[in-house]
C-alpha cells in the first residue's frame, strides 16, 4: 500500500475547496450556536436556497453569476425570517425542530414535479457557473511534491478560502463589538439580558439571518464547484457534518470552524483513501468489505467521531468548556 499517496489525497482533501466551503457554512452555524445558543439543525436548508437561488437566477432569469449569488443570500434572509418569527420567542428546541423540518420540506419541494420547470426536479440544474471559470487567472496546475491541484480547483480554492477568512474576520469584529457581547449575554442567560433592556428576539433574529447568509454563500460556492446541483445533494447529514466540524474545532471560537473543517476533511479523505488502498492491497478481504460499503463506513465514522467528541472533548480542539454552558430556553 502506498501510504504517501494516501496522505497526499488526505492533504488535498483538507486544503481543497470542499473544506473551505464547509468551513464557511460552519462559521454561520457557529454564529447560531456558538455565540447565540440557537439550535439550528437545518443549516443545509440555507445552503440549498443559496445554491438554487444562484443557479435559477442565472439559468432562468439571465442574471450574471455575482447577482445570482446575491439572490441566493437574499433567499436565506427570507428563510431566516420565516423560521425565526414564529420560533425565536419560544424555547430553543422549537427552533431545532423547525429548522430540520424546513430543510427537508425545501428539499422535497425543489425535487417535486411541479417545480421541475424551474428547479429541474430530481435531475437538478447544470452548467450555470461558466462565467466564474472564465475569470480563472490560473493557466496550469499547481504541483507541490506529491500534491497536485488543477487550475479549476485552484481558482475555486482561492475564492472559497478568501471568502472563509473574510467571514472569520467579520465574525471576529462582530463578537468583539457591543453587539457580540450582547449575543454572548443572550446565549448565557436570556432573562438577564432582557432585564437589562436588550431586545433578545431582535438579537436572535439578527444572528439567525447572518449565519444563514453565510450558509447560503457556502451553498452557492458548493454549486459553483460542481456546476451541477440536485436537491438530494442537500441531505440532513450535511448539517451534522457541520456540527461535527464546529464542535471539533471549538464552538464560539473564530478559527474553530476553519480548524475543524481542515481536520475533518483530512480524516474523512484519509479514511476513504486508506480503505480503498488496503482493499486493493488485499489487506481487507472482499468478504469483509467491498468498495460500495466505504461510503457507509465514512458515515458511521462521522457519527462515532461526534459521539466521542461529545463524551471526551466537548469543547473541541481550541474551545473552552465553559462556552458550552448555554441557556437555550
Amino acid at each position: 500500500m502506498d501510504l504517501l499517496s494516501v496522505l497526499s489525497v488526505a492533504i488535498r482533501g483538507a486544503l481543497g475547496p470542499e473544506a473551505a466551503i464547509y468551513a464557511l457554512a460552519a462559521i454561520g452555524l457557529n454564529i447560531h450556536f456558538g455565540y447565540t445558543g440557537l439550535l439550528n439543525f437545518g443549516q443545509v436548508g440555507f445552503m440549498l436556497v443559496g445554491a438554487y437561488g444562484t443557479a435559477i437566477s442565472v439559468l432562468s432569469f439571465g442574471f450574471p453569476l455575482w447577482a445570482g449569488v446575491l439572490v441566493g443570500m437574499a433567499c436565506a434572509v427570507v428563510l431566516a425570517l420565516i423560521l425565526g418569527v414564529p420560533t425565536l420567542r419560544l424555547r430553543g428546541d422549537y427552533l431545532a425542530i423547525a429548522t430540520i423540518a424546513a430543510a427537508e420540506v425545501l428539499r422535497y419541494v425543489y425535487r417535486s414535479s411541479f417545480a421541475e420547470p424551474v428547479t429541474g426536479g430530481v435531475f437538478g440544474l447544470v452548467q450555470f457557473a461558466g462565467g466564474f471559470y472564465d475569470l480563472n487567472p490560473f493557466t496550469g496546475p499547481l504541483e507541490l511534491g506529491p500534491l497536485r491541484f488543477g487550475e479549476r480547483a485552484l481558482w475555486l480554492m482561492t475564492v472559497a478560502w478568501t471568502a472563509t477568512f473574510l467571514a472569520a474576520g467579520l465574525v471576529w469584529l462582530l463578537v468583539h463589538s457591543p453587539w457580540g457581547r450582547v449575543l454572548r449575554a443572550v446565549r448565557e442567560d436570556e432573562e438577564a439580558a432582557r432585564s437589562l433592556g436588550k431586545n433578545v428576539f431582535a438579537y436572535k433574529m439578527q444572528a439567525l439571518v447572518l449565519g444563514g447568509v453565510l450558509g447560503a454563500l457556502a451553498g452557492a460556492l458548493l454549486a459553483i464547484n460542481s456546476q451541477a446541483i440536485t436537491p438530494d445533494a442537500f441531505i440532513p447529514i450535511i448539517t451534522f457534518y457541520l456540527w461535527t466540524i464546529m464542535i471539533l474545532g471549538g464552538a464560539s471560537r473564530v478559527l474553530g470552524p476553519i480548524l475543524g473543517s481542515v481536520v475533518f476533511w483530512f480524516l474523512l479523505t484519509f479514511l476513504d483513501a486508506f480503505l480503498r488502498s488496503a482493499m486493493a492491497a488485499g489487506w481487507i478481504p472482499g468478504s469483509l468489505l467491498v468498495p460500495s460499503d466505504i461510503g457507509a463506513v465514512r458515515f458511521a465514522a462521522v457519527g462515532l467521531g461526534l459521539m466521542l467528541l461529545m463524551m471526551f472533548r466537548p469543547a473541541g480542539l481550541i474551545g473552552n468548556r465553559k462556552e458550552l454552558r448555554l441557556d437555550v430556553r
